[in-house]
């Protein structure tokens, strides 16, 4: 990738909620000097985000549209890596993963959509990889601290299990938060549910091309709900993307051990809000196939907004992880402040600037994963920006 581009770094879809966050961390966190952009369809509100934001490197401004392939190539084109707040993928995402792969240029996202990342896998993994690019989907709270914790218990099972991790190696973890999700999550998870058949079909695809790629044996533990106080009392399986995006860097990575099974689940708080929960995951999940339920859930929680600092300064989450490998075992924790806006946009913000101004990195190209883009580097990034990663915690 060339070094005369313009711009080390691009936010597209900066106007929205998230994205706004997003430019004010890169305002603050870009090393001095560093050249970046903000891009979107919309000048005037592109202006008003670059007005309101600290420090004294201002960003460039780009005008760009997911619905014009010729903006979004000359977009790409002009910078080492690129990230997008714009959703839903599904609907939004792919014109502009297709630019980057043309244009060679690196790629980050927020998405949580199944569906959407196993689609990238079927047609763009192997093109990016000759294009020497990384598309480097979830790297908000979906699924960035589950990937990188797994990482750190590995990184200490491997030192307890002395040295190298010479069996089999299981992993349990489970999340805990409290915080208000944002609109553009809601709009995708309802888009998800919505399409139950094409999520399967996409899976199943994309699991057949990744155990060519990636021989290693992974697999899941049997989810069901259980009691497990080290890990934060009753647990619920918990059927997001982030078990995929774990065992997807599991099997790339040779660190993870000959052979590696992992189990992912929420902590619920007491049985009977499992049972509750449960329930109500289950009900949402057919209304959201029913067209007019759908779009009334949608109005709940509409995208482009978000709670008051007030608000998001309260909210939490933590993940608990436990590795076992032989007579070895460890319990790790990662944790932080506000999952769904503050941290979200730290995560995507840091692992941008990985991509874009780390020396070596990324170290895996293709349709990656965070750790497999970053490794132990965004633990490092994430750790000096304020989240914590312990052992025994």
């Amino acid at each position: 990738m060339t070094a005369t581009r313009p711009y080390a770094l691009v936010l597209f879809g900066a106007t929205g909620f998230t994205g706004g966050l997003c430019a004010r961390y890169l305002a603050r966190k870009l090393p001095a000097g560093t050249p970046w952009a903000l891009a979107g369809r919309n000048r005037a509100r592109l202006e008003q985000v670059a007005a309101r934001l600290p420090g004294d490197n201002p960003p460039a401004l780009i005008e760009a549209d997911s619905d014009d392939p010729a903006s979004l190539s000359a977009l790409a084109a002009q910078t080492r890596a690129l990230a997008s707040t714009v959703g839903p993928y599904m609907q939004y995402g792919e014109p502009l993963v297709r630019a980057c792969v043309e244009q060679g240029t690196h790629y980050c996202d927020l998405t949580g959509e199944p569906e959407f990342v196993n689609t990238l896998l079927s047609r763009y993994h192997e093109a990016a990889q000759a294009a020497g690019c990384a598309l480097v989907n979830c790297c908000g709270f979906d699924s960035i601290p589950h990937d990188a914790v797994v990482l750190f218990a590995i990184r200490e099972l491997t030192l307890e299990h002395g040295g190298k991790l010479d069996g089999p190696v299981t992993a349990e973890g489970a999340v805990a938060f409290s915080a208000r999700f944002s609109g553009g999550t809601w709009r995708s998870a309802l888009e998800a549910f919505a399409r139950p058949g094409a999520n399967q079909r996409s899976q199943r695809d994309a699991q057949a091309l990744l155990k060519q790629w990636y021989p290693r044996k992974v697999g899941s533990l049997a989810p069901k709900p259980h009691k497990d106080d080290e890990l934060g009392g009753w647990l619920a399986p918990m059927p997001t993307i982030d078990p995929m995006v774990v065992m997807r860097s599991a099997r790339a990575m040779d660190d993870y051990g000959p052979e590696f099974r992992y189990g992912h689940y929420l902590v619920t708080g007491g049985l009977g809000k499992l049972i509750g929960g449960a329930a109500g995951v289950g009900g949402l999940v057919l209304a959201a196939q029913i067209g007019p339920l759908r779009r009334q859930l949608m109005k709940l929680n509409p995208a482009g907004q978000g709670p008051d600092p007030a608000t998001r300064a309260r909210s939490w989450f933590q993940v608990r992880v436990r590795a076992r490998c032989g007579d070895s075992e460890v319990l790790c924790r990662v944790s932080g402040g506000d999952p769904g806006y503050d941290e979200t946009a730290k995560m995507l913000s840091e692992t941008l600037m990985g991509l874009a101004l780390d020396d070596g990195y990324p170290k895996h190209t293709g349709v990656v994963t965070p750790v497999m883009a970053l490794g132990d580097r965004l633990i490092d990034r994430l750790e000096a920006a304020g989240m914590l990663f312990e052992r025994n915690a």
